[in-house]
């Protein structure tokens, strides 16, 4: 090798130090990123169930938006060398489309609503997979250093693997559970830290709705017939809803209702009647045939 030669390598490795020394020094002024992932369907559960005693959405409000602050606050103070990247709301809805509630979530600064889907009996479902294709994208992009993960379902187990194969640190945030626990075991196994939010942190964003009570309970009942003609009601404005999949989904269960289904259908023929059926077991059968003989006709 000559001197030529020499000198040539010497000098590509002074460019290639040069090359590391900028990169490096860049790194050290980039500051840290975090995302906080919010599992609405969770969310409501778990602090329903803490503050109201219930886990029906439609027994109690959920002040997303001052709770969507708080966490905001909490991952300010925790990851206090760290800018915010956004907020990812994932929750459900028939045929993906926002319901106004999470329209004005979608509209707040900094939160990126993102929908799942719900069947039949109101259950969410791809929302799982929306976080990990989240999670994992923002950490292979280098676009997030930590992850606030609040949700409780073992299927996140593989949204928090992936993420920390890609270098991010995910921390469990979670909701006291009224008794026992509401996060499966393999996810608290599986993140790099866990913070719990207690019953005074969430009871200020949860006010349960008073009880309906109607004008005409001392009427006469209302008779089977009627009761059954408002079930069909019902069936025929669920159906163009939701579509023939839901239906179908609900046929093999014939001549039970699954409970969210169930009580969707009370609440809504009690609206319509303007008088409650809880005390009314018969004229509950009676909804339930006529719900089940509209769907079964349009077969």
């Amino acid at each position: 090798m000559n001197d030529a030669e020499i000198a040539r390598i010497a000098a590509r490795l002074e460019r290639t130090n040069e090359l590391l020394q900028r990169m490096l020094a860049e790194v050290a002024t980039t500051p840290s990123t975090h995302a906080i992932f919010v599992d609405a369907g969770y969310v409501y559960a778990a602090a329903g169930l803490l503050v109201a005693g219930t886990e029906d959405r439609r027994a109690f409000d959920l002040d997303a938006e001052g709770l969507i602050e708080a966490f905001i606050d909490k991952a300010r103070t925790i990851f206090a060398d760290s800018r915010l990247l956004r907020v990812y709301w994932y929750d459900g809805a028939r045929r993906r489309i926002h319901t106004p509630e999470q329209q004005s979530i979608a509209e707040l600064p900094d939160v990126k609503v993102r929908l799942g889907n719900l069947n039949a009996n109101n259950q969410q479902k791809g929302v799982d997979s929306l976080i990990r294709s989240d999670l994992e994208s923002l950490a292979r992009h280098r676009a997030i250093s930590d992850a606030a993960l609040i949700g409780g379902d073992e299927d996140l187990v593989s949204a928090v693997e992936a993420a920390q194969g890609y270098g991010a640190r995910v921390h469990l945030w979670g909701i006291e559970a009224a008794e026992g626990g509401n996060q499966a075991e393999p996810l608290l196994w599986e993140v790099d830290s866990r913070r719990t939010f207690d019953l005074d942190f969430c009871r200020p964003y949860i006010t349960r709705r008073p009880v309906t009570t109607y004008e005409n309970e001392g009427a006469p009942p209302p008779s089977r017939d009627e009761v059954r003609l408002i079930g069909a009601r019902i069936a025929a404005n669920w159906l163009g809803e939701r579509g023939r999949a839901a239906m179908a989904e609900l046929l093999p269960g014939h001549p039970y209702l699954p409970g969210p289904v169930d009580q969707d259908l009370l609440i809504e023929a009690e609206q319509l009647l303007q008088r409650s059926l809880r005390g009314h077991a018969v004229l509950r059968r009676a909804l339930r045939d006529g719900f089940w003989q509209h769907l079964e006709s349009q077969l």
